[in-house]
């Protein structure tokens, strides 16, 4: 949209005017989903759209996301309510004024019953003279709105077809500021304003068909394109592996009560920006609210030498210093030589950081080719950090999920199947992030997919890992730091079972199985332990547990099973003495012993599962369909059926839940196998 290219805004008139007949709320949920899906546009569920006739005006309520909005998401307000507005007098007091239009805009709803919360900017909204309202933070908008020379080029870029406004505080005030350039603009032109380009805040555009509003936001970034031209995309930068001896300590520091979930960022774009001090200065202040809303006011910058002590030793200070001086913990740790470490209370948290904290590289990027980054002020600053309607935005945004494994980071071996699946499934439901690990890629990649379908503020994250591979377990140790900052729960699930007595079994079964039932385990504990002891040393009262889902076999032997037996009985000899070794890190080590998951592809697979296996090898006299197989393991459980993902997890948050056991090997097996 240039100045040349403006004839199709010139026909304008108030929408009092018209007979605009009911609104076209499916009209409006498609156009807001169209713009809260693109990252460009919205990030962090900012953003809001509106819908008005002459009496009614629909706009999104605070704490629903346009990515997703559906009717339930939008208040219906009266009009000549919510007109009054700009006709009251309000307290002089800043907080006590904002208060006061906040209950204002709460009385103009239609349906108070359904509790939903205007957005601030509704009366902004509201004086607009057309249909359709569409707000957004377009990073390439802001790219210019957040420069330090925004006022001159919006008027070499678009002449007369917009309405510029310097920043001022979100609120009423920016309304009447709004109002007062709005009226400027219809003496001026004899027109409607269908754009308004807020400094360091984003762009309103209206319009009385939702057709014309994607013609208006296309001619404006195909403009903005051409003043940008070239940026380099973001490049992923290995992260230095020296992070898993630095994230967990800083999530320690990080978590009082409630554990947080950390992340690392490297790509081009943060190395560029942590590359020096004066560099990270371009992305150290918000450029719009988002950013203060979401991510804090202030980011920590730190230097990695090489010396981790120092490291460390650096970030507890200057942590120390943050909560002191803003009564909050830091969500952004900027370090030269690491990369962007995000902090939230939950996963989802850390994404809506992600985001925004990418927007913000891209809007200084974009903003140096305006003539230099132009953040908020510090008083600006202030105000955000202070309103109530910011404070209840933040909120909607963090908090925990609900469950006995609330907040905790797990891993799960042999996730992707079986007992592993069950398990995964469960720690999710119960509020814990889950890296699944498993050789099966496909599959694990789905199943991940599948968990994170929903609204979850916890994650599943897919690891394609071999358990008796070192280098393949220290990178899965490695990837899950990285991913969710640290490590509570480590479940050695994953095993194999070839079944057979010594005239079928070949050495090289017996090595292999021997290999992924027992020094896999050994693998395991080894790199997550040293994760663990390290999150210790940071908060000495926190305890993590290491757990191998062991089986029956592995309490007496089973004929034609040594292999699979040998392997699980060594795997409890290795709880008992790491057990021994770990505790006093608060590192607690338990076997659980499941009796048989009849159900699971293990023993129902119709070509390869025990059920398959004992028939072939005669482990079961005188069987002679998988069916009597199956009869004759469920007559030996007392209990009549064989065990279940629920059964085991009953054990498991026993494990989990108290402090005072460690070394233990808790049958699970329906009376199968009893303890003296």
């Amino acid at each position: 949209m240039s100045k040349d290219k403006s004839s199709h805004h010139d026909s304008s008139s108030p929408l009092s005017r018209r007979g605009l007949g009911e609104a076209s709320i499916q009209e409006l949920i498609e156009i807001s989903q169209f713009y809260g899906k693109q990252n460009d546009f919205v990030i962090a569920g900012g953003g809001n759209t509106s819908y008005k006739d002459d009496d009614h005006l629909y706009i999104k309520a605070s704490g629903h996301s346009l990515a997703n909005i559906n009717e339930d998401g939008f208040a219906q307000l009266d009009r000549k309510v919510l007109q009054l507005i700009g006709r009251k007098t309000y307290s002089t007091d800043v907080m006590a004024r904002e208060n006061e239009i906040k209950n204002d805009l709460l009385n103009a709803r239609i349906h108070p019953e359904k509790g939903q919360r205007p957005s601030v900017e509704t009366s902004l909204h509201d004086l607009l003279a057309f249909r359709f309202v569409v707000h957004t933070h377009s990073t390439k908008v802001n790219g210019l709105m957040c420069s330090v020379s925004a006022e001159y080029l919006t008027t070499v870029l678009f002449g007369d077809t917009v309405v510029y406004v310097p920043y001022v505080d979100p609120g009423y005030i920016l309304y009447k500021e709004v109002e007062t350039r709005v009226s400027a603009y219809r003496l001026r032109t004899g027109k409607e304003p269908k754009v308004i380009l807020l400094q360091n805040h984003g762009i309103f555009v209206a319009a009385d068909t939702t057709a014309e509003i994607r013609e208006i936001y296309s001619d404006i970034i195909s403009l903005l394109n051409g003043a940008i031209g070239e940026i380099e995309p973001a490049v992923n930068i290995p992260v230095d592996v020296v992070a898993a001896k630095v994230v967990p300590a800083i999530r320690m520091i990080l978590s009082g009560n409630d554990l947080k979930t950390l992340k690392v960022l490297n790509n081009s774009y943060f190395e560029r920006f942590l590359s020096s001090e004066s560099e990270f200065q371009k992305i150290a202040l918000p450029f719009i609210p988002d950013g203060i809303v979401y991510c804090n006011s202030w980011f920590i910058y730190a230097d990695y030498s090489g010396d981790v002590d120092a490291l460390l030793n650096d970030l507890s200070d200057k942590i120390q210093i943050y909560t002191e001086t803003h009564s909050k913990t830091p969500k952004i740790i900027c370090i030269k030589g690491i990369g962007c470490i995000l902090a939230n209370d939950n996963a989802q948290g850390v994404a809506t950081l992600e985001d925004v904290m990418m927007d913000t590289c891209l809007v200084s990027l974009y903003s140096e080719k305006f003539g230099g980054q132009n953040p908020m002020t510090q008083e600006q600053v202030q105000f955000i950090d202070t309103w109530e309607v910011e404070q209840y935005r933040s909120a909607m945004s963090t908090g925990a999920t609900n469950g006995r494994v609330d907040r905790k980071n797990a891993i799960v071996t042999g996730g992707a199947q079986g007992f592993g699946a069950g398990i995964v499934e469960n720690l999710m439901a119960n509020g814990a992030n889950v890296v699944i690990a498993d050789l099966n890629e496909e599959l694990g990649r789905k199943f991940a997919d599948s968990l994170n379908g929903g609204k979850e503020k916890n994650k599943a994250y897919f690891v394609k890992a071999d358990v008796s591979n070192a280098a393949s377990v220290e990178n899965l140790i490695f990837e899950t730091v990285c991913e969710f900052g640290g490590l509570d729960i480590f479940i050695s699930n994953a095993g194999i079972l070839r079944a057979g007595g010594l005239d079928e079994m070949t050495p090289e079964t017996f090595e292999l199985m021997t290999k992924v039932n027992y020094s896999a385990y050994f693998l395991c504990a080894k790199y997550a332990s040293a994760v663990m002891k390290l999150q210790n040393t940071f908060k000495p009262d926190h305890f993590t547990d290491i757990i191998q889902i062991n089986s029956k076999s592995g309490l007496k032997g089973s004929n034609r099973n040594f292999a699979y037996a040998g392997g699980k009985f060594g795997g409890i000899g290795l709880t008992q003495s790491f057990a021994m070794e770990l505790m006093p890190a608060k590192i607690k080590v338990n076997s659980i012993c499941p009796g048989n998951f009849f159900d699971g592809p293990l023993w129902a697979d119709p070509e390869n599962g025990l059920f398959v296996q004992y028939l072939r090898a005669g482990k079961v006299p005188g069987a002679k369909t998988i069916e009597d197989v199956k009869r004759f393991y469920e007559a030996q459980v007392p209990a009549g059926r064989g065990c279940t993902p629920l059964d085991v997890m009953r054990a498991v948050y026993y494990i989990i839940e108290q402090e005072y056991e460690t070394g233990q090997a808790v049958p699970v097996t329906g009376g199968q196998n009893m303890l003296n």
